[in-house]
């Protein structure tokens, strides 16, 4: 198969699974309707099937690229799952916060979304990469790409347009990071309408997974120095969670 087949199979797949994956769940929601709705930043009452969908999209694409992907994105979204889940009441925000719970003895779904999906980012980047350094630095990125993209899902088709524009650049490389580039934004195309007229969100759930295979298609298009400057990025981004969270709410302002 070619490179430039490849990728546009890998988008029509993510495409598919996601937007059948979606449907299903909206025609036949586990627990009844209820339990997959929530109110929005704006009070309006939108479906969580998204997320899910997203996850299981993103997860069967990515299996046919390299199983460490499938992993990592498949754990991502469990561990999103459980924070849309276990953490929908908890007013902290941040690692800062989750952190500090932690220290004084309260394990918190933050933080076990925190741990969940560092672990396995960190064992993806170590199977896809050969030298320690360039294992570690993979696994930085991964884990972090999927955090980053959470943190700037704060309003409709935020997460979903910097996954988007971090993925276009990423087609071009070919090779397995121009599949898992491309299922990402496939996985997107599916969900963007309902996301963008806030009858659908992504949650945790859709933003980790989307994140976590973007970052594997990262890890897998970069060299050490390209890993090194994406994961000082993401560092930084993490630091700076809650300005990086508000930079992102100041768009959506101005978007109206």
């Amino acid at each position: 198969m070619s490179m430039r087949k490849g990728r546009i199979v890998g988008f029509g797949t993510a495409v598919a699974v996601t937007r059948a994956c979606f449907a299903v769940l909206r025609s036949n929601p586990p627990g009844g309707p209820a339990r997959w709705t929530r109110e929005n930043y704006a009070g309006r009452t939108v479906e969580l099937y998204a997320g899910p969908a997203t996850a299981v999209g993103s997860a069967f694409a990515a299996a046919r690229v390299h199983p460490a992907a499938a992993m990592a994105v498949a754990v991502a979204g469990a561990c999103g799952a459980y924070d849309d889940v276990a953490g929908a009441g908890d007013p902290r925000r941040g690692f800062r916060e989750h952190l500090g719970a932690l220290r004084d003895g309260e394990v918190t779904s933050g933080a076990v979304k925190l741990f969940g999906i560092s672990a396995p980012g960190l064992v993806a980047g170590a199977v896809l990469k050969e030298r320690p350094v360039d294992k570690l630095l993979a696994g930085v990125v991964i884990a972090g790409t999927a955090h980053f993209v959470n943190l700037v899902d704060v309003r409709p088709g935020r997460a979903a347009g910097t996954v988007l524009a971090l993925g276009a650049p990423g087609v071009l490389r070919g090779g397995d990071a121009g599949q898992l580039s491309a299922m990402a934004m496939g996985a997107v195309a599916a969900v963007l309408a309902d996301d963008l007229g806030e009858r659908a969100m992504i949650g945790d759930t859709g933003a980790h997974v989307l994140g976590a295979t973007l970052g594997t298609a990262i890890a897998l298009g970069n060299g050490r120095a390209g890993l090194a400057a994406h994961a000082a990025a993401l560092v930084a981004a993490t630091v700076l969670g809650e300005t990086v969270s508000e930079a992102a709410r100041t768009l959506g302002r101005a978007g109206g």
